[in-house]
This record gives C-alpha cells, sequence and structure tokens, in this order.
C-alpha cells in the first residue's frame, strides 16, 4: 500500500474534513482536546467539501471547521512551513471565529466557545518538551480561569513526538503517529488497525482509491513544502554561516583594538597603525576617547 501524506493541505482535508470524515474526526478530537475521553458524541463538519485546485500553491490555506453538538466550534490546521508571525495568524483566526458568530444586534450571551487545533511540522514551543499544548486565559499570579474562557488554543508538535510503533499507548500517540509516519507505511500497523476510525483514515489515505489527476495533484503540493523546507533551511545555514563570518572579523577588530589601546601611550598614530592594521581615524577616536 501506498498511503497520502495527512501532513499535505490536500490530503488533510480529504481525511478529516470530507463528508465520509465525521466519524475520524470526533475520534481524532476527543483523542487530542480532551485525553482520549468520548467527550465528543457528534458534530458538523462545515462545509465538507475538498476545495477546487488552486493554482498559486504559496496562497493555498485549507483547514477544517466543525461544530460540535454542545456548539462549540473547533477550527483544525496542518501546518508544515514555520511562517513569519505564524502564531500571531493562529491566534487571529481563533478571535475571528468567535467574532463572527454574532449577526448585528444578537447578544454576546449566544456566543460559543472556540477551539483552535494546530498540528504543526515543527517546534514552537522550545520551553518544552512535550509535544502537546495548551494555552486558556488565566490570572497571572492566582492561576485562576478567566470567567468566560471562551478561546481554547491547543498545538501538537509533531517534530517532539519520539515515540515508535510498539510505544504507542494512548489514542492521542496513535493518532500523532499517523499524522507523522503514514506516509512511509506499506501497511496498516496492527495496533492502530483496531481503532475502527484510524482503520478508515488509512482506508481513506489509501492512495489507490485516488484518480491520476489526484496522485499528480498531491506530489506536486509536496514538492512544493519539501521545495520550501530547503529554501528555508537553506536560509537559515546562510545566516548561521554569515553571522560566524561576521562574529571572527568582530573578534578580529576586537582584539586589534586592544592591543592599539596599550600602545596609545607608547608610540605614535601611524606606528600603531602599522602594527595593528587599524585605520588612521580608528587610532585617532581611540586615542582622542583615553584623552577624555
Amino acid at each position: 500500500m501506498i498511503f497520502i501524506n495527512p501532513k499535505t493541505d490536500y490530503a488533510f482535508k480529504k481525511i478529516f474534513g470530507s463528508s465520509e470524515s465525521k466519524d475520524i474526526l470526533i475520534s481524532f478530537l476527543n483523542a487530542l482536546i480532551y485525553e482520549g475521553n468520548p467527550t465528543i458524541e457528534d458534530l458538523e463538519i462545515i462545509n465538507p467539501n475538498l476545495p477546487p485546485k488552486v493554482e498559486g500553491l504559496k496562497d493555498t490555506y485549507l483547514d477544517v471547521k466543525a461544530k460540535l453538538n454542545n456548539g462549540t466550534l473547533v477550527i483544525i490546521e496542518m501546518q508544515v512551513l514555520n511562517v513569519q508571525s505564524f502564531g500571531k495568524r493562529v491566534f487571529y483566526n481563533a478571535a475571528k471565529t468567535y467574532a463572527f458568530q454574532l449577526q448585528a444586534a444578537q447578544g454576546y450571551r449566544l456566543l460559543k466557545p472556540v477551539i483552535a487545533l494546530t498540528i504543526t511540522d515543527f517546534e514552537m514551543f522550545p520551553e518544552t518538551e512535550e509535544f502537546l499544548s495548551r494555552f486558556v486565559y488565566k490570572e497571572v499570579n492566582k492561576n485562576f480561569t478567566y470567567p468566560e474562557n471562551d478561546l481554547d488554543l491547543v498545538f501538537v508538535e509533531l517534530p517532539k513526538f519520539t515515540k515508535e510503533l510498539e510505544q504507542l499507548e494512548t489514542l492521542a500517540d496513535k493518532w500523532i503517529y499517523f499524522m507523522k509516519n503514514a506516509r512511509s507505511l506499506t501497511s496498516v500497523p496492527e495496533t492502530m488497525d483496531s481503532v475502527p476510525e484510524i482503520h478508515q483514515a488509512f482506508d481513506i489515505a489509501n492512495q489507490v482509491k485516488l484518480s491520476r489527476e489526484e496522485v499528480a495533484d498531491l506530489d506536486r503540493r509536496e514538492q512544493f513544502i519539501y521545495d520550501q523546507q530547503g529554501a528555508i533551511i537553506k536560509a537559515s545555514l546562510e545566516g548561521i554561516e554569515q553571522g560566524i563570518e561576521q562574529g571572527i572579523e568582530q573578534g578580529k577588530r576586537f582584539e586589534k583594538l586592544a592591543i592599539a589601546r596599550q600602545l596609545l601611550s607608547q608610540i605614535d598614530n601611524a606606528t600603531i597603525c602599522q602594527v595593528t592594521g587599524l585605520s588612521v581615524e580608528d587610532v585617532q577616536n581611540l586615542r582622542s576617547s583615553g584623552d577624555s
């Protein structure tokens, strides 16, 4: 078997946001938001259709939205690239979803909570080793929760999840393993196949069920992601290399200046310039600052 990559936008929407994904999404959300407890009994996937092809992949922004049986709105996003101000975008989308519930003249009592579940293929929070983080409004000193705590941000950082197949214990473990490794698997692992919703997710992700056009489109999207990741890595490495070179040059300059300061009281400016390689202006500035 060959499975499509759940981390690509189109595949993620197909697996979790299509008209046949309801049970899959319930299991997925219960696992990651409610610690595997069957809290969500029912939900409605909003606009449960695959989006049309988008010419500019760079501008493509897809997510899955659902309304739980208690009215809570959930927005789910899979983000592969660590773009600038991504954290602000997550908060903005959650706040926008919350605010746009009301029509003109409707009362605030009608507002329902919003949960933003974000799965990232990069690390967002270096201060913790946990792969799952949850943020709510709390008082700074006493740590009690804001009375109307209607915005809930949940993050899953895939690089921090390092469990192997034989180490999977919880439902969350199995879903995250699916997200991270489905593309490299050639069969459905027995320990995961025992969960009906994960079995169904693998079934949808089976590439053999896709048309040639869909496979070509998915390959193109996946290659675009790899290209963007490569560009980010290249830019980072070039930045590090440039920083090292600048640091070395700066260190050499500091050393020359230190030597020059020691020679100010012993020899003239021209000789100091010859010894250290500094400019006449540099040495004059040192002498002036020493005089002051």
